[in-house]
């Protein structure tokens, strides 16, 4: 599949499809890492801006997600980021700058800790070490499973799973699959619960010290909160003192989608800081 700004690429890691969108472009590689329950889409208004920027700029559809094998067997924090290194290799990125939201994040940050020659850099949106977190999957599996589903339109969608915050709403509608009887999401709610449940019960903060490479955390403000707490972050920071933070006021957890081009210019001035 190809559009006018983006093709289509894939291929089979260990037997499991893995579907990219590269941006093309020419300049520092990147890599765009969506969240939970998300899709490859999520990250086109902040792809388009970082390729016209001067970045070769590719989005994954994590294992799980969106056009990746829906039913994976391995759904480890390991096999995440063997999908990234695969990723990388396969499509020739040299060094590239890791970016990902949310369990994005997450996969972005534990393989800068394990494969610390692949990024050039790393950036966290809501994203962080975390802690063990007992009730997160039941949390997430409730909410998933009282998604009204099919939705009728992508506007009722969209009103829905926004909850009031149009482009967050907007950003999720797109990644839904059209069928006969309407839009139905492109992942099996089992499958999700079932790719947090090391985040459930542990941190990561050896992994996160380890990490070398130049590092930005970008925050959610406002009424819709974050998921970092000033804690968590004091925290990353007194082990990590040369990392770079910043917060987008009036935005939450789906900060990607509610400030794209504050975004690019976060990580564009980041990135023409440190490299």
């Amino acid at each position: 599949m190809t559009s006018s700004c983006w093709s289509e690429r894939l291929l089979i890691r260990d037997g499991v499809r893995l579907v990219c969108r590269d941006w093309g472009g020419s300049g520092p590689d990147v890599l765009l890492l969506h969240g939970l329950a998300g899709h490859v889409g999520e990250w086109d208004d902040t792809a388009r801006l970082l390729r016209d920027s001067g970045h070769r700029v590719v989005a994954l559809d994590q294992r799980g997600h969106g056009a990746s094998e829906r039913q994976p067997g391995d759904v480890s924090r390991a096999a995440y980021v063997a999908d990234v290194v695969a990723v990388a290799d396969e499509l020739g990125l040299d060094r590239p700058v890791l970016v990902g939201q949310s369990l994005g994040g997450s996969t972005a940050l534990l393989t800068a800790a394990a494969h610390p020659a692949l990024p050039r850099a790393l950036v966290l949106v809501e994203a962080g070490p975390g802690g063990a977190n007992a009730g997160v999957q039941e949390q997430i599996c409730g909410w998933l499973r009282a998604w009204p589903v099919p939705f009728p339109s992508r506007e009722v969608a969209a009103a829905y799973l926004g909850g009031g915050r149009e482009p967050v709403g907007e950003g999720w509608a797109r990644g839904l699959e059209e069928r006969p009887d309407g839009l139905w999401p492109r992942f099996d709610p089992e499958v999700m619960v079932r790719s947090l449940d090391e985040i459930a019960t542990r941190a990561f903060w050896d992994e996160w010290a380890a990490i070398t490479c130049p590092t930005l955390t970008v925050l959610g403000q406002g009424e819709q909160g974050g998921i970092i707490s000033g804690a968590e972050y004091a925290e990353m920071v007194r082990l990590r003192p040369s990392l770079h933070g910043a917060s987008l006021p009036g935005t939450g957890h789906d900060a990607h989608l509610e400030r794209p081009g504050v975004l690019h210019r976060l990580i564009v001035d980041f990135l023409g800081r440190t490299l």
